[in-house]
């Protein structure tokens, strides 16, 4: 007689095409994680006695930490699999939401941040990989949407239960805990979409992975990323302060609202350019972010929230058009067994200029106060938008930005 071999039931799992609108929604989650304290920021301050600094501090503390998993673990997908590291993220980004909901103090906002920023590095490059596993075709176009409008949907979430809802700073943290679990018990049916290979360990030696047809194009298009992203650290550090201080409006709904100005347009703009080519996307940023900081200190010096909110939309063109462009125009340049890597080293460049304008912000508040310091960071961003204008247009045949950034790459 044969033996027989034990019955074992297959895991039961979703399609991959299941799994690309599960990445999306997730890595909206995780960055709607990262903007929800946003808004709280000035009620922290408030309630906690928090310096400016210690704000671009705690603010920061995300970025830097978020840079450690960018250069060790976040990489790790690429050996193991996805589906252990979304697992991964998806159980310390709760760890981080449970910190939130019990922190007292500025250290222990420092805690979850830092907590927060490891989950959201994991989280950021093995999710985007996945989405390029998944949808090699419109991946870009995923990778750039979801993070606008999970930024979008933290911030303003965070502001209406704020101004409109008990438990101001813990609620937004329970609702986000909750969809957090929701996802974790997801996984479970979902395939995985890596390969594992040998050299988990050397991944976790900390390097930056760019490949070689990435390196010349990264270098040319740092300009405007640097400014786009200490744009984007800037109001989510200082915005909703500043829109207080200069208008003299409390409500912290107003200050989500400008920030959420910023994302939305961001988003319109990514889906409404998108079968654009990279080199037009680049070149509509660069007039986009000059023009929009420049009309939104227009709007601090007349005290006015609606010249504010319009120039915040227009430099909102510039932010989706740079990122799009961005990632139109390296993801493309990387083997698939690079991509995490490429992710990683893209996200390092990004938070760098997230954060560090950010905390010197911090540190000339209470030397030139905070307009006087929206004055110097916004000419500061207006510089390198016209560094890359240059550097777009020497030997152009065209004056126009679109039709320079031909020769980019």
């Amino acid at each position: 007689m044969s033996r027989s071999r034990p019955f074992t039931m297959p895991r039961p799992a979703l399609s991959s095409r299941a799994m690309t609108y599960y990445a999306a929604l997730t890595i909206m989650t995780f960055f709607a994680v990262s903007a929800a304290p946003t808004p709280l920021y000035h009620y922290y301050q408030r309630e906690m006695q928090l310096s400016p600094l210690l704000v671009s501090v705690i603010f920061a503390a995300y970025s830097f930490s978020m840079l450690a998993a960018f250069l060790t673990v976040a990489r790790l997908s690429d050996f193991v699999g996805r589906r252990p590291m979304i697992l991964t993220a998806l159980l310390t980004n709760a760890v981080a939401l449970v910190l939130f909901i019990l922190a007292q103090s500025a250290d222990a906002l420092i805690v979850a941040r830092i907590v927060q920023g490891v989950a959201t590095g994991i989280a950021s490059t093995t999710l985007g990989a996945v989405i390029l596993d998944t949808d090699p075709r419109d991946g870009s176009l995923y990778n750039s949407v979801t993070a606008f409008v999970g930024l979008t949907a933290g911030v303003l979430l965070a502001g209406v239960l704020l101004a409109y809802a008990p438990l101001p700073g813990q609620l937004v943290y329970a609702v986000l805990l909750a969809l957090t679990l929701l996802e974790a018990a997801t996984l479970a049916v979902l395939p995985e979409t890596g390969v594992r290979r040998p050299g988990a360990l050397t991944a976790l030696v900390p390097r930056v992975a760019v490949p070689a047809p990435a390196r010349p194009v990264m270098v040319r298009i740092a300009p405007l990323n640097i400014a786009a992203w200490a744009l984007g650290g800037f109001y989510f550090s200082l915005m909703p302060t500043l829109v207080t201080v200069a208008t003299r409006i409390a409500s912290p709904f107003v200050g989500a609202a400008v920030v959420s100005v910023l994302l939305i347009v961001a988003t319109v703009t990514v889906l409404g350019l998108r079968a654009a080519t990279a080199e037009r996307l680049l070149g509509t940023a660069v007039v986009s972010m000059g023009l929009g900081v420049a009309a939104t200190l227009a709007g601090t010096a007349l005290q006015s929230v609606p010249a504010m909110i319009g120039g915040t939309a227009i430099a909102g063109i510039g932010f989706g058009a740079s990122f799009a462009g961005n990632l139109k125009k390296l993801l493309p340049l990387a083997d698939p067994d690079d991509r995490a890597s490429l992710f990683a080293a893209f996200y390092i460049e990004n938070y760098l200029a997230y954060s560090l304008p950010a905390i010197l912000a911090g540190l000339l508040i209470p030397v030139l106060g905070l307009i006087d310091t929206a004055y110097l960071y916004g000419g500061a961003l207006i510089a390198l938008t016209l560094v890359s204008l240059v550097l777009m247009t020497v030997g152009s045949r065209s004056p126009t930005p679109a039709a320079a950034l031909d020769e980019i790459g």
